[in-house]
């Protein structure tokens, strides 16, 4: 049974923030301001989005980001079949049970959608958590499971980056540069990472009268089994940390690996597709991705062009391919038979997920 993206959704709180406004949000931690500049000089990120005021207080937690996400898919067109798939991926939940497309389901039925029972499926880990509830949510409906299911991705990162939460080792005075200490590779994310929920509805019939989105082929795979762990979220003490020397070591190199393998075992090209939409999670890593996009292309010099929302809608990190496909189709036309692939890395312990999409008119 095929599978199509009928409907996207899209929640960003608040007002966009921008780089000087920061601190009024996320509190500020002592002599962090020569980090805060180098890291926004090297992002490229311009505005990005708390769930948040300036007490630090939240205005929504990541499951009323779902939830509003949810309702902003369904706001711009119902499903033709009932909805009996849920499935959610998020990095940080404040409970760690139930997960969170449970607490999802009962918040969505308060707002009068998911009334009836339904299967569910909560994703954890960093980037592709919310990529993985796509692909499980695909392949329920392509075994014939289900004929309709909804996918989310939320992300509330001010939670526990806030100046009032986040308590970071301070270790600077045993390393001679900075950004080796365990200090660094915690306050940094403070500058990275930015909150909202983006939504998916999946059906197995396309939409009458509307362009819809075919998955071809989903394609997933972790390299755990040999690259450190990179990215954390400790339960403990709500830290999470990155280690850069570990990430400029192996995310591209593997990224690389991934995406040909994604692609030959699919029996793809790149230049198949008219665009690529890759999660970034910062510009600094702007060059790598267009090289591996022009090592795949057939003309190297003229590789597939890519799109992303990144400076705008910060990084949203596991929300962020939601978020960046239906700012696509917000702002783009699509034709029938073109062709989009989604590209999610994720830092944590280098697992990738891949989604090809074709255009049908309904």
């Amino acid at each position: 049974m095929s599978c199509f993206i009928t409907q996207t959704g899209a929640f960003l709180p608040g007002e966009a923030v921008s780089n000087e406004g920061i601190e009024r949000f996320l509190g500020s931690l002592p002599n962090e301001a020569d980090v805060k500049q180098q890291v926004l000089g090297m992002n490229g990120i311009v505005s990005r989005y708390y769930a948040q005021d300036e007490y630090q207080q939240p205005t929504r937690d990541v499951y009323d980001l779902a939830t509003l996400a949810i309702d902003d898919c369904f706001q711009k067109g119902l499903p033709s079949k009932q909805v009996t798939c849920l499935a959610a991926g998020t990095t940080y939940a404040p409970n760690s049970a139930p997960g969170i497309a449970s607490i999802v389901h009962h918040r969505a039925q308060e707002r009068g959608w998911l009334k009836t029972p339904v299967e569910i499926a909560s994703y954890s880990g960093v980037c592709t958590s919310a990529a993985a509830a796509v692909v499980s949510g695909v392949r329920a409906i392509e075994s014939g499971a289900h004929e309709a299911a909804i996918c989310v991705g939320a992300e509330h990162a001010s939670e526990i980056l806030k100046s009032s939460v986040i308590c970071p080792i301070d270790d600077r005075s045993e390393h001679v540069q900075v950004r080796n200490s365990q200090w660094f590779m915690s306050v940094f994310l403070r500058f990275m990472l930015s909150d909202g929920a983006g939504a998916f509805l999946l059906e197995s019939n396309p939409r009458p009268n509307q362009m819809n989105l075919k998955i071809d082929w989903s394609h997933s795979m972790s390299f755990a089994n040999e690259a450190p762990l990179c990215m954390r979220l400790v339960n403990s003490n709500r830290l999470l940390s990155q280690d850069v020397s570990i990430l400029s070591k192996y995310l591209f190199p593997l990224g690389r690996r991934f995406a040909d393998a994604a692609l030959s075992h699919n029996g793809e090209r790149l230049d198949n597709y008219r665009i690529v939409l890759p999660h970034l999670s910062s510009f600094f890593f702007r060059r790598k991705m267009e090289r591996i996009l022009s090592e795949l292309s057939i003309n190297p010099n003229q590789p597939v062009p890519y799109w992303t929302n990144l400076a705008t809608a910060g990084n949203t990190g596991a929300a962020s391919i939601y978020i960046m496909l239906d700012g696509f189709l917000k702002s783009h036309s699509l034709r029938q038979g073109e062709r989009l692939l989604l590209f999610v890395p994720e830092s944590g312990q280098f697992n990738f997920v891949m989604l090809s999409l074709t255009a049908v008119q309904g």
